[in-house]
């Protein structure tokens, strides 16, 4: 399904009832806006982890501008600003009220400055190995440094200049960092999500060789409200742990969790713990 919204269309795809029956009355199941990472990937790698999600909440999930099966556009729109926005105008086109936001990595971002933006529109607030500000990029290459090889710093020098080629490059990027994002990778894997997805090489241009280099919510994080949840995974090389730490430290009313046998791909390398922790969250949180 699209959406036209501001300046741009969006697509989304909703996974499970809003409505269902439950005894002697129909029960209204919470919704769940889920935000995709990259930027310059799509919605599609949440799918098929977090179908189960949508027994407990019905599942928005959507692609941001510029990416996936969203509308194309002039690249300088590619912005978390704009992402932000368009996130909140495609809540009012559902017309919906509150709504779950659940956002990982870069959809963390989103979500963060959303729920810090929009607090009286977010009934809880799940981040997913993400950051608040852009020291994160600095100690990305340290620890690069530290585990990478010489193909894949070669290669992760795209990713911080913001110079990758097209889609077929950075599909390229996702197959030799693939060791380093998830702990239990398999590049033969059929099911790997980067070789499913939509990729935008312009998203991701203007991500790291630009606004996200002067990212920075940390002031901004105590005005949300809602009951949160600050998953972090001991060894994401990109979004550290101590990052998701220092989230949970600054927002009133939050809870961390930090998988200890996962990498940045926690949805890869302990899914069914990761359904388990946001489902129990949602249910037990208020």
């Amino acid at each position: 399904m699209r959406a036209r919204i501001r300046d741009t269309e969006i697509y989304f795809d909703v996974e499970g009832a809003g409505l269902v029956p439950d005894g002697a009355r129909m029960r209204e199941k919470p919704v769940a806006f889920v935000i995709h990472g990259g930027p310059g990937t799509d919605h599609t790698s949440f799918k098929p982890t977090f179908s189960p999600l949508s027994q407990k909440m019905q599942l928005v999930y959507f692609d941001h501008r510029g990416q996936g099966r969203s509308a194309r556009g002039p690249k300088e729109s590619y912005t978390l600003e704009n992402n932000v926005e368009d996130m909140e105008a495609l809540r009012q086109h559902l017309g919906l009220n509150k709504i779950v936001v659940i956002g990982a990595s870069y959809g963390g971002m989103v979500a963060l400055t959303y729920a810090s933006r929009y607090p009286e529109y977010v009934s809880h607030l799940i981040a997913i190995v993400t950051v608040p500000d852009s020291r994160f990029l600095e100690r990305a290459k340290q620890i690069l440094a530290e585990r990478g090889t010489e193909e894949q710093q070669a290669i992760a020098q795209h990713l911080w200049d913001g110079t990758f080629r097209d889609e077929e490059h950075l599909r390229e990027y996702f197959r030799i960092l693939g060791p380093l994002y998830s702990l239990t990778f398999d590049p033969d894997s059929p099911q790997t999500s980067w070789k499913r997805a939509i990729l935008s090489a312009d998203a991701i241009n203007q991500a790291f060789g630009g606004f996200l280099r002067t990212y920075d919510v940390r002031d901004q994080l105590h005005k949300i409200t809602a009951p949160t949840l600050v998953i972090g995974a001991r060894h994401d090389w990109i979004c550290p742990p101590e990052f998701s730490e220092e989230i949970a430290a600054l927002i009133p009313n939050s809870d961390l969790r930090i998988f200890e046998n996962s990498g940045h791909g926690v949805r890869a390398d302990e899914p069914q713990a990761l359904l388990d922790a946001i489902a129990g969250f949602i249910v037990y949180k208020r």
